[in-house]
């Protein structure tokens, strides 16, 4: 009772007059309320030495176990504007099926014959490479036909040669002659002069000699003439040689240099006809994307782009698609300083969002209402919220997870550490210590990757 007055009740009143105040403020109360409090306390001593488990809590919510098995919007690889829908949301697809019709609104893949006219472009760059290939070789006949004929023009010329080699030796023998016989025309007249001078002979045999001299040495001339003209022949016969050789060297540069433009021209309309085929090949693809198709089976959850005639870019998301066949799994996260503790295979406590549960956390096994999940991947590097996340798979060994979860509702999970005593724990909880470090001796670790190899 408050003393908010001078006037003290208690001493001016006796409550013992009244039923309720002889009922409550019997003696023998006392002597049941201390009982009461005795065997209170031994209890509660007996209870700080049960065993208690340390436990990590995390928040999280629930996934798929592998990454393809989670909802993912489907994107288009190319811009383009809504034309038709062929689906609703929450219709179920199979993969390949269409969601979608778009079309282009890019003015360069406005032609609606764009393939037609690409293919024509390449036939006609195919029969330029024909003709530019059928004059390769043309001119590669027109430079062996030129090889020939320059060899046989050679093989004349050396004739010619060699010919008037032979005709400047058999002059070269016939000015010896010349020579010997107008030796032999010199002795003779000279004898005949000399016995004329003697009277042996007459005057007209010597005027015969003289003639004959005369005659000897105009022949002796006209060799020595011929000589010089059949060396001039030589001369002629090697300058033609080489006249033969640069005209035939020039003609067949000249062809070979228009069979390597030939042949430059050739590759380039190849190179043309292989980039057509090309920009053929990414027409027809990109005509098959005009049709949004479903990746995988599964269930259409929104429609991120609706309506029609909406315009969006490449890379825009266009619808939400959640796949029929998933395993589930819990993502939760736990603080940086708790996350030695937490290791591959360990066992997980799990409260799922509309399962009603009674937890008692450091008594696992009279908690109601939670189930069981493994560890079986651990993040590497802290989240954007400032926590590490943990992949929890169902525990095989424990009751299976509600058919009625859905990816993406909330759970609290309780990772289960060693046992300690209940005094102990509470030491530690007013202390502000974390839970006590240990190394798992025996955890069979399943067959996973950690979430940076996923």
């Amino acid at each position: 009772m408050l003393n908010i007055s001078p006037n003290k009740l208690n001493e001016k009143v006796d409550l013992m007059h009244f039923r309720a105040a002889q009922k409550v403020f019997h003696r023998r109360h006392y002597k049941h309320f201390s009982r009461f409090l005795l065997v209170s306390s031994l209890i509660g001593f007996i209870i700080l030495f049960l065993p208690w488990t340390q436990n990590i809590n995390g928040e999280g919510y629930l996934t798929t176990l592998n990454p393809d098995q989670r909802p993912n919007t489907i994107q288009s690889p190319i811009p383009g504007r809504i034309e038709k829908w062929f689906v609703r949301e929450g219709d179920l697809v199979q993969a390949g099926d269409t969601i979608l019709f778009i079309s282009e609104v890019k003015n360069e893949y406005f032609d609606p014959r764009l393939i037609e006219r690409t293919g024509k472009q390449i036939d006609a760059k195919n029969r330029a490479v024909s003709s530019y290939q059928e004059k390769v070789k043309a001119l590669g006949s027109q430079v062996a036909a030129l090889e020939n004929e320059r060899k046989l023009k050679l093989q004349q010329a050396k004739n010619k040669l060699l010919q008037a080699h032979l005709k400047v030796t058999s002059d070269s023998i016939d000015l010896e002659a010349a020579r010997t016989n107008i030796t032999i025309a010199q002795r003779q007249y000279d004898r005949t002069s000399q016995l004329e001078s003697e009277g042996l002979k007459a005057v007209t045999d010597v005027e015969e000699k003289r003639l004959k001299l005369q005659e000897t040495q105009a022949k002796l001339i006209s060799q020595q003439n011929k000589l010089l003209a059949s060396r001039n022949e030589v001369i002629n016969a090697q300058v033609e040689i080489s006249r033969v050789q640069a005209e035939y060297t020039e003609k067949i540069s000249k062809a070979r240099s228009d069979r390597f433009t030939a042949e430059s021209s050739q590759f380039d309309s190849e190179a043309q006809v292989t980039k057509l085929e090309n920009e053929y090949a990414n027409y027809e693809r990109r005509t098959e994307l005009y049709y949004i198709r479903a990746p995988q089976s599964g269930y259409i959850n929104k429609a991120i782009r609706s309506g029609l005639g909406e315009t969006f870019k490449e890379g825009d998301q266009l619808v939400n698609i959640m796949p029929i066949n998933y395993e589930m799994a819990v993502e939760t996260y736990v603080d940086p300083l708790d996350l030695p503790l937490i290791h591959l295979g360990e066992k997980i406590r799990i409260q799922f969002d509309g399962w009603p549960a009674i937890i008692f956390s450091g008594w696992p096994n009279v908690s109601y209402g939670t189930y069981g999940g493994t560890v079986v991947a651990i993040e590497t590097f802290i989240s954007a919220n400032g926590k590490y996340r943990i992949l929890v798979a169902p525990d095989p060994e424990d009751h299976p997870w509600p058919k009625e979860l859905r990816v993406g509702s909330g759970a609290y999970t309780i990772a289960l550490l060693e046992d300690v005593p209940i005094w102990y724990e509470l030491w530690r909880q007013l202390n502000g210590f974390p839970p006590d470090y240990y190394n798992p001796s025996k955890i069979e670790k399943p067959s996973t990757v950690t979430m940076q190899e996923k």
